[in-house]
């Protein structure tokens, strides 16, 4: 599991000054895989209970645009943000209780799938969703 240090050093290592939020928020996202922005909010408030809605939106953002979160969002439901970052991993998620879980990349190397026609397009990522039933939900 990482440490506070660990989050401050990789927050220094993607050139981003080390606050308390972030330095929260970034240890909430590591320990609530797939979590929506409420979820990290509530991990965040029991450190710090003073911080703003807003202080968290702008600390994943920040943290998503230095590659430091990954920010994912299937189709009909919120935004969910993870730690693991630049493998290029796919997602199952349950179309009845919402459960998310990691799928490793397919086949070969990133990006996983070669399009037919790529329009010119420099093709360095490929999202796949595979949508289906958990296997709690599939018992039911």
């Amino acid at each position: 599991m990482a440490t506070t240090l660990d989050f401050q050093r990789l927050l220094r290592e993607a050139a981003l000054r080390v606050t308390r939020p972030r330095v929260a928020v970034l240890g909430a996202v590591h320990a609530l895989p797939h979590a929506d922005t409420d979820s990290i909010i509530a991990a965040v408030r029991q450190g710090l209970p003073e911080v703003s809605h807003q202080a968290v939106y702008d600390c994943l953002h920040a943290l998503t645009a230095a590659g430091l979160v990954r920010r994912i969002q299937p189709s009909g439901l919120v935004a969910r943000y993870e730690a693991r970052v630049g493998d290029n991993h796919h997602h199952s998620v349950c179309r009845s209780c919402g459960l998310i879980a990691d799928v490793d990349c397919a086949v070969g190397e990133a990006p996983c799938l070669t399009a037919a026609h790529d329009h010119g397009f420099a093709v360095d990522e490929a999202e796949v969703i595979y949508w289906g039933r958990c296997p709690a939900c599939s018992t039911t």
